[in-house]
């Protein structure tokens, strides 16, 4: 994995956060709970790709 790659996860969970102390402050405790889904979600969306791409390395490594 690429350091921006971990930068960029790191970035949306300190937005996704911060969203969501914002959100629970101000009585809207729904909305903070779907932001923090959908960050989980889009981190979810950006790790699949590297996680085949694992896959491949661990099944070629191991001729599996």
């Amino acid at each position: 994995m690429e350091i921006e790659f971990i930068f960029k996860i790191a970035a949306i969970g300190i937005i996704v956060a911060l969203l969501n102390q914002v959100l629970s402050k101000s009585g809207r405790e729904e909305y903070a709970m779907l932001t923090v889904l959908a960050g989980i979600i889009l981190i979810a969306v950006m790790l699949l790709p590297q996680l085949s791409s694992l896959y491949e390395v661990v099944r070629s490594t191991f001729d599996l």
